[in-house]
């Protein structure tokens, strides 16, 4: 049924969500050029020349180098670090006869409602998010689709949601 749902209505500028299980799925990524694995070895491989013209600093009598490269290298890892955390945030919408699911995922934490979809109510707020709410729960997403597409994003849900 899901399959026909898809097939049935335009989903225009978002493009169409994926079927699983009977379900609709919209899945929403951070735009990161590069994986937390990729991000690893650029590292490791910086980190190995910077090293070495430390190492050759200190044979030359260059003696603070190798401690400034250890600074440099330590801050720049922690970036890397912090930056790596947040690159699978994600949000996910499932909506399916028996409920409407939104789950987000930020550094690792993974957060989830859970709507009746009869019930549920959606809106783009003041802010410009998504607001999905019902039950006394609230939830938000949208954070990484543009904001001129919000709007057809909370219009696709809801005729989703008539449709299921």
């Amino acid at each position: 049924m899901a399959a026909q749902l898809v097939s049935t209505l335009d989903f225009g500028l978002l493009g169409a969500p994926s079927e699983q299980d009977g379900a609709l799925v919209w899945l929403f990524k951070r735009n990161c050029s590069i994986s937390p694995k990729q991000l690893l070895g650029f590292f490791a491989s910086l980190a190995l020349v910077s090293s070495f013209v430390a190492l050759m600093c200190w044979e030359g009598g260059a003696t603070l180098v190798p401690p400034f490269t250890v600074l440099e290298l330590l801050a720049f890892g922690a970036a890397l670090y912090v930056y790596a955390r947040h690159a699978a945030d994600r949000e996910r919408v499932t909506v399916s006869a028996q409920s409407l699911v939104v789950e987000w995922e930020n550094a690792g934490r993974v957060e989830r409602a859970e709507f009746n979809p009869r019930w549920a109510r959606i809106v783009v707020n003041e802010k410009g998010m998504v607001e999905i709410s019902g039950s006394g729960k609230q939830a938000f997403m949208g954070r990484y689709t543009r904001p001129d597409r919000r709007e057809k994003l909370a219009r696709d849900l809801r005729r989703a949601l008539l449709a299921v």
